[in-house]
């Protein structure tokens, strides 16, 4: 039974999975836009959204929670001047999940998540 299990694990032990999903998320952030599987995109939205919601309150704390998702420094500096400035009017919804069709290897269900404009 699945009662109160969140999240997803993706045949991964945890380690394996919070490296994937750090360095997934960092990759969005850096790129702006990036090509995986459905799973993995819907399982890094809510964190890139948090991550975004954190650099919108800009203070030192926010700071330091996010350098623990993000660790390369320029990420966490773009995170805090750019993406905090461009989503200071909105309200959440800042990615955005495109499907793109079946990967010509094994079938499994390509999308692109995106950081909207």
């Amino acid at each position: 039974m699945r009662h109160r299990v969140a999240g997803k694990h993706l045949s991964r032990d945890s380690d394996h999975r919070k490296a994937l999903f750090r360095n997934l998320v960092t990759e969005l952030l850096r790129h702006g836009k990036i090509r995986t599987t459905e799973a993995k995109a819907k399982a890094i939205q809510a964190k890139a959204e948090r991550l975004i919601t954190l650099a919108k309150r800009g203070d030192l704390h926010a700071r330091r929670l996010a350098a623990r998702e993000v660790h390369d420094a320029a990420v966490l500096r773009k995170l805090f001047d750019e993406l905090a400035e461009r989503y200071e009017g909105r309200a959440g919804g800042y990615t955005r999940i495109y499907k793109l069709g079946p990967r010509k290897g094994d079938a499994a269900p390509m999308v692109q998540i995106a950081l909207l404009e």
